[in-house]
């Protein structure tokens, strides 16, 4: 087994963040640094160690946060600054599947399931997000039609799935994404002069927090868990 899925599938991070960890030196197999991430691993047989820890797998766990205003979305931060993760349990240790700005809220999937962790994030399966967004000003027509079609953001086409309007004075619009780029709701509306006030994210691969306070979270449902795989695993 290849030492990143092994990490992942421990529960410890996702893949991707594995493959950070071996690429920054911190992942030894039986006391020997590794810097490969395609690296293979017996786990029945090899001593693995995480920044100096052995390292144990997890039950899995599945939470979704209603996430609030003023939480950065990150495991630990220099500046010591309120981290989503201060809002769930941390035994076993779990960490937040993409990533929320620091003024945006709601759905925010958290886990120790690194595969499951990799089919939500991954650009290839599409996951659908959908945002409420509440803008400085009303959305003109001819930019609802361009935010459909698709504009440039760093060298790189973008657009929305769909856009609703919420209201009639269309200062307030549901989107739908299949992107996980950083800040990409505000910059799609960025490109076209507007400043985005609010951001509510509503649900993430169908996952909702429906009558939910700010802060709170559950555990995902069995369907839910269930329906994610069926749909995006592609073994």
């Amino acid at each position: 087994m290849r030492i990143n899925k092994y990490i992942a599938e421990s529960g410890f991070c996702s893949r991707r963040a594995a493959d950070q960890l071996i690429l920054e030196g911190r992942v030894e197999i039986n006391g020997k640094t590794i810097s490969e991430p395609g690296t293979k691993v017996n786990p029945d047989k090899d001593n693995i160690r995480i920044d100096g820890e052995v390292l144990k797998p997890q039950k899995k766990v599945y939470y979704v946060l209603n996430k609030p205003s003023g939480f950065i979305t990150t495991t630990s931060d220099e500046r010591d600054r309120r981290k989503v993760t201060d809002l769930v349990p941390q035994n076993p240790r779990v960490f937040p599947v993409g990533r929320l700005d620091y003024d945006t809220t709601g759905v925010l999937v958290l886990t120790n399931d690194g595969d499951f962790a990799n089919l939500l994030m991954h650009p290839s399966n599409k996951v659908p997000r959908e945002y409420e967004v509440r803008l400085d000003k009303p959305l003109q027509k001819e930019h609802y039609e361009v935010l459909l079609t698709g504009v440039f953001i760093d060298k790189t086409p973008g657009r929305f799935v769909s856009v609703k309007f919420v209201g009639p004075e269309h200062k307030k619009v549901i989107v739908m994404s299949h992107e996980g780029r950083n800040h990409f709701v505000k910059r799609m509306f960025s490109k076209l002069g507007y400043r985005v006030k609010e951001l509510h994210r509503l649900s993430y691969a169908g996952i909702k927090v429906t009558g939910m306070r700010k802060g709170d979270f559950r555990q995902l449902t069995r369907p839910e868990i269930d329906s994610i795989n069926a749909k995006y695993n592609k073994k």
